[in-house]
């Protein structure tokens, strides 16, 4: 395994090869092509536009209502459901151009013909994002006046659709550790034999989808199964607060432990920050703020980022993948502008290198990865240039989507469509293209070009701040979907008030879109990242104890106890006993390395303080671990007598929760 690279001394091939890209890629005039005026956009947006006709028509000549197109032979295949996926996924991309008349013949369409009860074996996490999100868009478009594309005979068909969908994906969610299988026959549930192992990216790429769901529903079941396996997969990350690419969902044990912000776990990441930027829910934003921080210390060597083994830090692989390029457009969404333009700058420079960026390149020779040769027409360094020029309305990401749009048209247009690049280098063609390349690859340059034109579409000029599904699909950030009745009222500090409730300070929980969640680039990102968490108050009917206060920590010592009870139910009971704690108590951890036990605690950085706070549930106990994320026996050099204490100092009934509720309702009217 290679050693960790070194921040000092010599420098290394990386960091030479890093120089070099910025110097050519930051420069003024740098640019290959000359700058683009308004008036060149407004001819590449049309020819984008020209762009996606020219797939999707050949898509529904030659290909409907299979899943996807050969561009090159001009035939169907069937690759997901047999539900005519490349439909389903571009039907917010047509009612984006303005396209009334295709959007509602395929909403139509749709309604009446595409159905869930098959015996199909199929992925859930791209169900959900392709096939969940696109139907959610396509409807919250077709029944809304207010997006100017409403059809006035929908009757939510699409809606219907989804909880049927959605109802069938839910037994790959009954594991042990919440975290769904990968895959879910729609007709029958889980198949026997099943793969046990699935991506992080696969557990944590439901909470928007889901979220949505349940709020145009009223049925939280949806929203709560997501949101259990983002906790199942984050109470299972390293003490380096990193997360590995693949776990077992019965046993919560990491089968590869590489961590790293590409393949197999990149829309993690994505879907913390965005699932707290639509529905206002800070323990997605607390998660982001801690995954964020381990991320750009142990996997940020600027402008690049490497793969590191999730325990150690240590270097398992100098790569880019073409996965990575989606984060420079998150960081935008975080408020971190600055590396998020070196780094776009560090993955342009592979593209112009090539025509396109290989799914791998190797930092350490700087060549293609073996066996990494392709170029499957995906949209993540496109997105990423979208989000910098709408930050910056610097002219440069012009440029690069002029070169982008050029390398598409000269090498990857084909007969019927838009062909896969096989190699790189050779620019050899495949016969085959995406849906999500209508879904996201077009849009997101058509976005581009249109923003700098100066914008006609209902994402730049509608009624609705809209967030983008990890599949490039419209999530409108409306009342039905941001504030929910249930939602309660937060009260400051995460913890509990004094008797007077002095010390709490009231915020509705309204969970309203606003603009200062987006951190502009001139903000501090500290202002995202360090947000004080707080506890809800009120009567939640639909949340949980674990909800409104925490989640539960597990390590891989956990998961071998854990799987020991489920063969030894008997001999594992008594040992568990005594770390369980019974039905509706809660335990408060302070983390002894910012705590010690003589400093009082402050309340403007309680949050930091309480780092581990377990919770258990309305119906089953769980294990209390320590805070540091392992079993809390044989580690008890990490507390205080103090610390270790917390657990009989504070245990809170369900009653005396209800109390202090009462008292600080009483003390704040």
């Amino acid at each position: 395994m290679m050693q960790p690279m070194r921040r000092q001394g010599r420098a290394s091939p990386l960091l030479c090869l890093s120089a070099a890209i910025l110097a050519a890629a930051l420069l003024p005039g740098a640019a290959v092509a000359d700058g683009v005026t308004p008036s060149e956009a407004r001819l590449l947006r049309d020819e984008v536009k020209d762009m996606f006709y020219h797939a999707f028509d050949g898509y529904m000549q030659h290909a409907f209502p299979l899943d996807e197109l050969r561009p090159l032979s001009c035939q169907g295949e069937d690759s997901l459901g047999g539900y005519a996926l490349t439909l389903i996924d571009s039907l917010d991309t047509l009612a984006l151009l303005g396209d009334k008349e295709r959007f509602a013949a395929g909403v139509e369409w749709v309604g009446k013909n595409v159905r869930f009860d098959i015996n199909k074996t199929v992925s859930v996490f791209e169900t959900n994002i392709r096939i969940l999100g696109g139907l959610l868009s396509a409807h919250l478009i077709a029944s809304d006046y207010a997006t100017g594309m409403k059809i006035e005979s929908y009757d939510d068909q699409l809606l219907h659709l989804s909880v049927d969908l959605a109802q069938r994906l839910l037994p790959a969610f009954d594991t042990p550790t919440g975290i769904p299988f990968g895959s879910v026959n729609l007709l029958y549930g889980v198949d026997d034999d099943e793969s046990k192992i699935t991506s992080t990216a696969g557990g944590g790429t439901l909470t928007l989808e889901f979220g949505v769901l349940s709020r145009l529903t009223n049925n939280t079941v949806f929203e709560q199964v997501a949101k259990n396996s983002v906790r199942g997969i984050w109470a299972r990350r390293s003490k380096l607060n990193l997360v590995g690419a693949h776990i077992n969902v019965f046993t919560g044990e990491w089968t590869q432990k590489d961590a790293g912000i590409g393949t197999s776990i990149d829309s993690f990441y994505e879907y913390v920050l965005k699932a707290y930027l639509l529905f206002g829910d800070e323990e997605y934003l607390y998660v982001f703020q801690e995954a964020y921080k381990a991320a750009m210390h142990y996997l940020h060597h600027d402008p690049w980022y490497i793969e590191v083994n999730m325990n150690s830090g240590a270097t398992v692989w100098p790569l880019f993948n073409s996965l990575q390029a989606f984060w420079p457009g998150l960081q935008v969404l975080a408020g971190d502008v600055d590396p998020a333009i070196r780094t776009h700058a560090a993955f342009f420079s592979v593209w112009q290198k090539y025509g396109f960026t290989p799914e791998g390149f190797n930092l350490a020779t700087s060549t293609v990865q073996n066996g990494q040769r392709s170029y499957p027409l995906r949209p993540e360094l496109i997105e990423s240039t979208y989000w910098l020029f709408k930050a910056t309305r610097d002219y440069r990401y012009l440029d690069v989507g002029r070169d982008i749009l050029a390398s598409l048209q000269y090498a990857a247009k084909c007969p019927c469509g838009y062909c896969h690049i096989s190699d790189v280098e050779t620019h050899k063609q495949d016969d085959h293209m995406e849906s999500f390349f209508l879904a996201e690859t077009v849009k997101y340059l058509w976005l581009l070009f249109d923003l700098a034109v100066g914008p006609d579409n209902i994402v730049e000029n509608g009624p609705y701040k809209y967030i983008f599904s990890t599949e490039g699909h419209l999530l409108p950030a409306t009342p039905e979907i941001t504030l929910v009745d249930e939602h309660c009222l937060h009260f400051g500090d995460r913890g509990y008030s004094s008797g007077d409730g002095s010390s709490i300070q009231q915020s509705a929980n309204c969970a309203q879109f606003d603009e200062r969640r987006t951190v502009s680039s001139q903000n501090s990102l500290s202002n995202v990242l360090f947000t004080t968490r707080s506890y809800i108050k009120g009567v939640c009917p639909g949340l949980s104890h674990a909800q409104k206060l925490g989640i539960s920590y597990h390590d891989e010592q956990d998961n071998t106890q854990n799987s020991r009870s489920h063969e030894h139910p008997d001999e594992s009971y008594a040992d568990q006993s005594s770390v369980q704690i019974q039905s509706s108590s809660v335990i408060l951890i302070s983390h002894p390395a910012t705590s010690p036990p003589d400093e009082p605690l402050k309340t403007s950085s309680r949050a930091q303080h309480l780092e581990n706070i377990v919770v258990t549930g309305d119906s089953e106990p769980i294990e209390v671990t320590d805070a540091t994320g392992g079993s809390s026996e044989g580690n008890t050099e990490f507390f205080s007598e103090d610390t270790l204490s917390i657990s009989e100092q504070i245990e809170v009934t369900a009653e005396e929760i209800a109390s202090q509720d009462d008292h600080i309702e009483d003390s704040t009217s």
